[in-house]
């Protein structure tokens, strides 16, 4: 997590919200630590060097975030979180609006996702990969691409022809990297610019 560490001469609420500007977090988010004690030569004055962290669960506070935007849409869901491969962060929807949550070809859960990536960004440094699936959507979807990057590569393979996928998402094309990072006789490659990115699979030359 996020911490710097200042000196200052009170403990008080003051110096909370001085290091909850520093760290650009809301103050109840904000643990306070006292490293050193230091006082004047004739003891008079003292000061304390303290260190300031975040203290932000990723699971409990992801899962809040995410209620409180369902709130705000009026949707009653059930939220999970859980730790993936690879350090991937889990959200899961559950709601019987799944299809407003996932929108047209999951463009609406892309912004939930980038909402709650952006808000875990505040408040920890760790490089995490956030993900959000709602009803299953992004599973299935997974299975899907799989299958295509499985039957390209193979088409690739054949006739030495390299092969252009559709436009995705940096989701989508690390399932199609990830799938065919093994393979020996083709390799993947993003290439356009967002939000048209697209993955390309070529032959491997022997």
């Amino acid at each position: 997590m996020k911490s710097i560490r200042f000196e200052t001469k009170t403990l008080s609420d003051s110096t909370i919200r001085y290091a909850a500007n520093e760290l650009q977090v809301n103050k109840d988010y904000i643990d306070l630590q006292v490293i050193e004690e230091k006082r004047s030569i004739l003891g008079l004055n003292k000061t304390y060097i303290v260190e300031a962290s975040i203290k932000f669960d990723i699971f409990k506070d992801g899962i809040q975030y995410l209620q409180t935007i369902l709130t705000a849409m009026e949707i009653d869901a059930i939220v999970e979180a859980k730790l993936g491969e690879d350090r991937q962060i889990i959200f899961s929807i559950n709601a019987a609006e799944n299809p407003v949550l996932i929108g047209k070809n999951g463009k609406t859960l892309e912004a939930i996702q980038t909402m709650i990536k952006n808000y875990i960004g505040l408040y920890t440094e760790e490089p995490y990969v956030v993900l959000v699936d709602i009803g299953g959507y992004k599973s299935q979807r997974k299975k899907q691409l799989e299958i295509l990057a499985t039957k390209t590569a193979k088409e690739v393979a054949k006739s030495k022809v390299s092969a252009r996928l559709g436009k995705m998402n940096a989701y989508e094309r690390r399932v199609i990297h990830t799938k065919l990072s093994d393979w020996r006789d083709v390799t993947t490659e993003s290439e356009g610019e967002e939000p048209n990115r697209y993955v390309v699979i070529k032959p491997k030359q022997k």
